[in-house]
Formats: C-alpha cells, sequence, structure tokens
C-alpha cells in the first residue's frame, strides 16, 4: 500500500503505475472501472461493499471522499494498492479538500482504465441531478440508493424525472429475489392474472419498485397495502382460473410459495449484503431496460427507456454565497 500525502493528480497517476508493476499480473484483466463516492463519516461501510463488488467483477475501483468543501485551500490525500485490503484488483482511496472536492473529476479521469466501461455509484444520499456531478455524467453506468435519502419516495420520483438510460437503484436490486420468485411461480401456469397484492411496509422504496415491474409485466393495476413489518411481507397474484399464487416472507432467509393444487415450499429469500446489491448491478453494463419500465410505471412517467443516455455537465456550487454588503 502507498499513502500520499497533501499530493497532486499526477503523483496519483505515477505511483498507481509504479504500483501496478511491482504487483505485476494482479493488476491485469480489468473489465472496468466502479467510482465509488462517499462521505468520511461512512467511508468503510462504502469500501467494505465496493470491496465485495470488486471480488466478483474485475475491476479499477477509485473512491472519491469529499471533504470539508469549505476548507481554505484544496488538498489532496491519496491510498494506493494493489491486491491489499479493497480486493484483489487496483484501488485508489482520494480524499479531497477544499474547491477540489467540487472538481473531483480532475483528479479522476486520468485515473480510469483504458478502454473499459466506467460505473458510478452513489453511497449514501443520491445527487439531486446526476448532471450536477461530472463524476457521474462521464459514467456508462450510474447506481444511486434512494433508501439513503431523507424523504426516499420523493427521491425516487426525481431518479424518474432525471432519468437517463443507464441509469439503477439499489432498490431495484432488492427486487431481484421476489422477481425470481414469482416469475418462477408462473412456470406451469395456464390462464392469465386478474388481481395483484402487494403488501410492505410504507415509503418502500423496493416495494414500489416491485409493484412498478408487476404493472408493467402484467398490464394490471396493483393493490399496495402497507404493513408494520419490515419491508415486502406477500405478494398475491390471483388467476382467471381460479388459481392463488402467494409468496410470504417467512424470516430473513425463507418465504413460502402456495399456490392453489400444488403442495406449500419453502424457498430461499435471503436479505442480501450491500456489496452483493451492488455486485449485482455492475453485472450489466448495459442500460437496464426493465428497471427502465419499472420505474415509469411506478411513478406514472413514460417514454423513459427512449431517452438519449447522454448528460452534459450543469455547474451547480454547493457552497453557499455570500450576502452583498449594505451600502453605506
Amino acid at each position: 500500500m502507498t499513502t500520499l500525502w497533501d499530493t497532486t493528480g499526477t503523483d496519483v497517476v505515477r505511483a498507481l503505475g509504479e504500483s501496478r508493476r511491482a504487483a505485476g499480473f494482479v493488476a491485469s484483466g480489468v473489465a472496468l472501472t466502479l467510482v465509488v463516492v462517499a462521505n468520511e463519516k461512512h467511508v468503510s461501510a462504502a469500501e467494505e461493499a465496493a470491496s465485495v463488488a470488486a471480488a466478483a467483477h474485475p475491476c479499477r475501483l477509485l473512491i472519491v471522499v469529499r471533504r470539508q468543501i469549505d476548507a481554505p485551500m484544496p488538498r489532496l490525500d491519496a491510498e494506493i494498492s494493489v491486491g491489499g485490503r479493497l480486493g484483489p484488483g487496483e484501488a485508489v482511496v482520494m480524499r479531497m479538500y477544499g474547491r477540489l472536492a467540487l472538481h473531483a473529476e480532475s483528479v479522476t479521469l486520468p485515473l480510469l482504465a483504458p478502454d473499459v466501461p466506467v460505473v458510478t455509484w452513489w453511497h449514501g444520499e443520491p445527487p439531486e441531478k446526476i448532471a450536477y456531478d461530472p463524476l457521474g455524467v462521464f459514467a456508462d453506468r450510474r447506481v444511486t440508493d434512494s433508501r439513503e435519502s431523507a424523504d426516499p419516495m420523493n427521491c425516487l420520483h426525481a431518479r424518474a424525472e432525471d432519468y437517463a438510460p443507464g441509469d439503477t437503484d439499489l432498490g431495484w436490486s432488492r427486487t431481484t429475489p421476489w422477481r425470481t420468485l414469482l416469475a418462477g411461480a408462473f412456470d406451469t401456469v395456464t390462464g392469465r392474472p386478474k388481481s395483484v397484492t402487494v403488501v410492505a411496509a410504507p415509503k418502500n422504496v423496493t416495494a414500489t419498485l416491485l409493484v412498478g415491474w408487476l404493472k408493467a409485466r402484467l398490464g394490471l393495476p396493483v393493490d399496495l397495502q402497507e404493513t408494520a413489518k419490515r419491508g415486502i411481507g406477500e405478494v398475491t397474484i390471483e388467476i382467471d382460473d381460479g388459481t392463488r399464487i402467494q409468496v410470504t416472507r417467512q424470516d430473513s432467509n425463507h418465504a413460502v410459495l402456495r399456490r392453489t393444487g400444488v403442495p406449500d415450499r419453502i424457498q430461499p429469500l435471503a436479505r442480501r449484503s450491500l456489496g452483493e446489491q451492488l455486485a449485482e448491478e455492475i453485472k450489466r453494463l448495459d442500460p437496464d431496460q426493465p428497471y427502465g419500465e419499472a420505474l415509469g410505471a411506478a411513478t406514472g412517467l413514460t417514454g423513459l427507456n427512449h431517452r438519449s443516455p447522454f448528460r452534459s455537465h450543469v455547474w451547480k456550487d454547493p457552497m453557499p454565497t455570500a450576502a452583498p454588503a449594505n451600502p453605506a
């Protein structure tokens, strides 16, 4: 591991090259660059999740920590490791102070692995608009987590309004075990669904996206009922031939699948770690059209998958402007 204090982007690029040469083959075979945006308070959790994803998908990991943007002088501290604590690949943790934190792309862009896709993940509060952050503008895939917002449902609507193909949300990743069970339950069904009910905790992003997916796939309105329990508790689908399909969460790792005329079955329904969710999202690097359809159906917006995947950076200075002095 190499640590650089009060350094420059040029020195970081040089040090990464030296670390790669020293590591030899360990640094080869990079499939993508994963850019992680985190704050200092939660950087350990972000590193842990990114390390899990990096172990599943060989990548160059760049962690950007914006610290003290109001610091009077810009400063960059960096930690570089290859095959170290942040996974088997290449990793650079950059802590940026002062105005440099508002121009993180100036240091990050030269560190991108050549000729491979770029994925940017915001750990914590997503940006108001992705175009406000250059780290999202140059990415091929952009991963947010609306659940981390102070108002998750408003954040989900903001993600739909701001959507461009290539965007995704970890709330969508959390629907995968449910979607897998429900799709599998239709293997021998010959009738057509006539009603759908989802029981879930209120203001739950994952439940809202699951409802959107069911609407988009089945072409039916979905009755969303609230429960005091955590997350999604149950999904019931009535078929026009009298068949009922019901999936009920039993505990943190299992669900019960009930279907008319078939014995009840215990199915796996594990709550996955943040790193596993992130690893799923970087598994595919093309736009996730089912997510776009589900997000549109959940929020009432149409045509999301037909938007342009490209954004232009829109400068927004988060620093408060000083009030003009009163004239004498």
